[in-house]
């Protein structure tokens, strides 16, 4: 069984991080059932730790702030990424006793099950780095190799990990405006050309449609169940939200 949550916090984009690491954390303690998490973010500029400590980092988070989003300090993967609302952000939380012994095969699974669900909705899906791609990553999804799609880290802890990241469904245009000035902080080589949407390969692709297709995805795979955000889950997300918020954010 699969737990499926929907729950979404577009206003308050620490809590939404701090939702998912709370997630994670439940999972691995064995307090609660693997769970995936299909949510729709507001404006965030999730950074990563080598952002954190780069000498640009103050200038990237002013950039992302000045550009009407929120600065975050990231659960999983590398370089600076981009969510808004016509993202999807996903958070795969999974109880793994050994969880780096598997760190390659939930990336493959991951990749190939995104990859999959945008076929089935027409685009021309593979599964590699885009040479230039923001966030690199050699599990990326692009639209026939040419533009990004998507991007997925992940977080261990002990008993567990976190597979999550974000799906770019509209505003490609979006994304790089905003990581223009902050990849220039930041002082990171990219092509903004190789950051696309499933809507430009795909013009009548909706959130709602992108979103079934990777719920069919994976339930070919599991047992899905439709589930609620618990009471514990989220007071365990508000003591970690801050946490999560840069601490350079006006």
């Amino acid at each position: 069984m699969l737990r499926l949550l929907t729950d979404s916090f577009p206003e308050n984009a620490a809590l939404d991080t701090a939702v998912s690491r709370a997630l994670m954390l439940r999972v691995a303690a064995s307090e609660l059932p693997e769970t995936l998490r299909i949510s729709r973010p507001g404006a965030i500029v999730a950074f990563g730790k080598r952002d954190a400590v780069s000498a640009g980092y103050p200038e990237a988070v002013r950039a992302a702030t000045a550009g009407g989003y929120e600065a975050i300090e990231r659960l999983a993967g590398g370089r600076a990424a981009v969510f808004h609302e016509d993202t999807i952000a996903f958070a795969h939380a999974v109880a793994d006793p050994d969880p780096r012994s598997r760190v390659q095969a939930r990336f493959e699974l991951t990749a190939e099950l995104m990859a999959a669900a945008f076929r089935e909705l027409g685009v021309d899906a593979r599964v590699g780095q885009v040479q230039g791609e923001y966030c690199p990553g050699a599990h990326s999804v692009s639209a026939a190799g040419r533009v990004k799609l998507m991007g997925v880290g992940q977080r261990l802890v002990a008993g567990g990990v976190h597979v999550g990241g974000v799906i770019v469904v509209r505003g490609a245009d979006r994304v790089r405006e905003i990581l223009l000035p902050v990849y220039a902080a930041l002082g990171l080589e990219w092509r903004p050309e190789t950051t696309g949407s499933i809507a430009q390969e795909i013009p009548d692709a909706t959130w709602e449609g992108v979103a079934a297709a990777i719920e069919a995805q994976y339930g070919q795979r599991y047992r899905l169940e439709p589930a609620a955000l618990d009471e514990d889950t989220l007071a365990l997300a508000r003591t970690l939200a801050p946490e999560h918020l840069s601490p350079l954010s006006p």
